[in-house]
């Protein structure tokens, strides 16, 4: 029946064109002109709808480091828990190594509605080599600095501007900052807002430690 509608409705308009000549052309142009009016309506819905999204991706510069496919991109992250998406990320091993020395990564892993500040390679190659060595062999000291990185619930960008959350160590961090800039005490936010299945992670360009 629709296909039948279809043709009967196709030979009408092709008959009105022969009838009317270069005025059904002219009007075909106000059709064509009535016909895209709708178009920014529908740019603007698809802007807005898009829109959240975008306001939660992850954001900064280091971000162009992670993998655009795979297990270790921000994909692959998000369907994994935070010691095991860290794993995969190829920025920071270090990290990985020093929650496995410290017998952390079931911890974390089964944690819920966390956030992590996530040194990367380089910032533990700030510390001197025999400094770390040192906190890398002691389980005790390894795991209160770690746990300084984690903070309860999952914090969006905005919950940290000018904030002073309490870590899992029992001390409070220095938040700053707004839009994509961050701080945290000294350290800088490289990589922020980065979705894994049980936390929210901010890799960050220092290591932070307990006062």
């Amino acid at each position: 029946m629709k296909s039948t509608a279809f043709a009967a409705t196709a030979i009408a308009l092709l008959a009105l064109t022969a009838a009317c000549g270069n005025d059904t052309a002219a009007g075909g142009g106000a059709a064509g002109e009535a016909a895209s009016t709708p178009a920014p309506a529908s740019a603007t819905a698809t802007r807005t709808a898009t829109g959240p999204a975008m306001a939660d991706a992850p954001f900064g510069a280091a971000c162009s480091a992670v993998p655009v496919s795979g297990e270790g991109s921000f994909t692959g992250m998000a369907d994994d828990p935070v010691a095991t998406a860290a794993s995969n990320n190829p920025v920071l091993s270090t990290l990985v190594a020093a929650v496995k020395k410290a017998g952390l990564v079931d911890t974390l892993n089964s944690a819920k509605d966390i956030t992590v500040f996530a040194p990367t390679d380089d910032a533990f190659a700030k510390i001197p080599k025999e400094t770390l060595d040192k906190v890398l062999a002691d389980k005790a000291t390894l795991t209160k600095i770690l746990t300084y990185h984690v903070v309860s619930g999952r914090k969006a960008p905005a919950d940290l501007s000018d904030a002073s959350p309490a870590t899992l160590q029992g001390g409070k961090l220095t938040v700053k900052g707004s839009g994509e800039d961050y701080t945290v005490n000294d350290a800088k936010v490289v990589c922020g807002n980065v979705p894994t299945g049980n936390a929210t992670v901010y890799i960050v360009d220092t290591v932070l430690m307990p006062q």
